[in-house]
């Protein structure tokens, strides 16, 4: 992977911890979801005027990919938040993650790319720090742990989630092979918008928009531009890397989140934790000289 290929996905990761610790702080994280959605589409239209990129209106098959991210990404959304309301996060967590298996699966069958032995062993650590992190303890039962119930609806959304997630990135790095990158990410984010704006909808969300907009008017203003980096970020070096490496890599946001945890949010630490961080560090190295 290039240095600047593995540059932007890594400054991504950053800015999808930093989005992901507001939406934690927000009171309806769905809402507030759709929020910086609508800051995130508003600043990008803003924006366009004053690129230099020329414009192109997308063909059918540029079309058909962003509406396969967009419906991949909104659906991991929803089946993330039906697990999480239902199972433990311990549970939950690894399993929405197991997007990473597929991905270099897809990116090998589907888009012919190759993977080196070095590369392949650091997605394996990765993998194998995501699915530790939430572990109480070191042990091959508790890394288990999540697949002990595989008919527990929980489960099975996260294992979903995980699946259409891979879905999604993958007709990602086919939209942007042939399509620059800036536009791509532009209709993305107003297709997930649209999504988002037709489920909220329904009668339960009508009063928590504006409620939502009150209560977190300033962390909803902050996480418009953040969002937008981190898309922007991700899919110009996923333009310019293996999708079976730069999702993986992309996983350096659970080591930032970790950080972010420990100095602003103050939460508990443990070694588990931290061994985890550094596994997943440790696999994105590898990746980088893969």
């Amino acid at each position: 992977m290039s240095n600047l290929a593995f540059t932007l996905i890594v400054f991504s990761a950053v800015m999808h911890a930093i989005w992901n610790m507001l939406v934690k702080g927000s009171r309806q994280k769905t809402v507030f979801i759709w929020w910086m959605f609508v800051v995130a589409g508003l600043l990008f239209t803003a924006i366009l005027p004053l690129v230099d990129e020329p414009f192109s209106w997308p063909g059918r098959e540029t079309i058909l990919m962003i509406m396969i991210g967009a419906v991949s990404f909104v659906l991991y959304h929803l089946l993330n938040g039906r697990a999480y309301h239902e199972g433990d996060l311990s549970i939950v967590y690894p399993l929405s993650q197991t997007s990473m298996i597929y991905v270099p699966i897809w990116g090998m069958t589907l888009l012919g790319e190759r993977l080196s032995l070095v590369g392949i062993c650091g997605i394996l650590l990765v993998i194998l720090g995501t699915f530790s992190l939430q572990m109480q303890r070191l042990s091959i039962l508790e890394l288990a742990r999540p697949f002990r119930d595989l008919r527990s609806p929980p489960v099975r959304a996260a294992l979903l989630a995980g699946f259409i997630y891979s879905i999604g990135s993958i007709a990602e790095k086919t939209g942007v092979r042939h399509y620059p990158p800036l536009y791509f990410t532009y209709f993305l984010v107003l297709t997930m918008l649209t999504l988002m704006t037709v489920n909220l909808c329904r009668a339960k969300y009508r009063l928590a928009i504006a409620e939502e907009l009150r209560a977190n008017h300033r962390r909803i203003l902050c996480s418009g531009p953040v969002v937008m980096a981190s898309f922007l970020t991700f899919r110009y070096g996923l333009n310019m890397a293996r999708v079976g490496y730069a999702v993986p890599v992309r996983q350096v946001s659970i080591m930032v989140g970790v950080l972010i945890g420990i100095f602003f949010l103050r939460e508990s630490f443990g070694k588990v934790r931290l061994l985890s961080a550094s596994v997943i560090l440790a696999g994105a190295v590898l990746i980088k000289f893969g």
